[in-house]
């Protein structure tokens, strides 16, 4: 994720998981900008910052009291996470924001490695082994196999339930821009600067989209006080057998 800023209400908390990330970084602006910073503008519209450039302050590891032991990285200002194995970690290197928010506006820049599989998930509570909860998929369309299974997860879909729709998708090893804004009911999904998805939340639509998909459990609902999550990157199998940015926010 690069410019990690938010424009959030808290009340949901934002997770991002290493699930599955074949080395995705998020960064904070362009290189010749030395840390992450807001205008003065974005101050006095109520941005905030969830990455500051330097540090994972205001992350922490999922159902961890700090982000000492994620494989989340600071390197040249940017966010990222190595490859791993490619394995399902159950939530084991994913971060979640130590702020709860809930009507927001997150916005963030990103980019994955060849084969990578990621997403940002938000509407998260820690009741669950692992974080679970709506996702924005993150996942290079082109070589992963779980996006050839259809759009429904593909990048900027609402994971495995709604898929995205006229995406200008940028391919993998380039950036792309992301949003998610949640307004009471309506959730809106953006990808560089093109809203691509929308659904309102316990509507009969979504219902039917959940029960159609792998994700019939009740963690589909919306609940109070959800994190942000950041999922790894996950890189496909190996050949031989076989694989936040700105928002604003107010205290809840």
């Amino acid at each position: 994720m690069a410019n990690l800023s938010h424009y959030l209400t808290p009340a949901i908390a934002a997770v991002a998981t290493a699930a599955s990330l074949a080395s995705v970084t998020l960064t904070q602006k362009p290189a010749a900008e030395a840390v992450n910073q807001l205008t003065a503008a974005e101050k006095q519209a109520g941005w905030t910052l969830l990455f500051d450039g330097t540090s994972l302050n205001g992350w922490r590891g999922y159902k961890k009291t700090d982000a000492a032991d994620s494989r989340w990285k600071v390197e040249g200002g940017l966010l990222t996470v190595d490859p791993g194995t490619g394995k399902d970690t159950l939530g084991q290197r994913d971060i979640i924001t130590t702020a709860t928010y809930d009507r927001f506006e997150l916005a963030w820049e990103w980019r994955g490695s060849e084969g990578g599989n990621s997403g940002l998930k938000y509407f998260i509570l820690e009741d669950q082994n692992s974080a679970i909860g709506h996702e924005y998929q993150l996942i290079d369309d082109e070589r992963h196999a779980d996006a050839k299974i259809g759009p429904h997860r593909q990048t900027a879909a609402f994971y495995d339930v709604l898929p995205a729709e006229n995406r200008p998708l940028r391919p993998a090893g380039q950036w792309n821009q992301s949003r998610v804004v949640s307004n009471g009911k309506t959730v809106e999904h953006y990808l560089n600067g093109t809203k691509v998805l929308q659904y309102e939340l316990d509507s009969p639509a979504l219902r039917a989209a959940q029960f159609a998909s792998i994700c019939t459990r009740p963690f589909l609902r919306l609940r109070r006080q959800p994190h942000l999550l950041c999922l790894p990157w996950s890189p496909p199998a190996p050949s031989s057998t076989s694989p936040m940015t700105s928002t604003k926010s107010s205290p809840s």
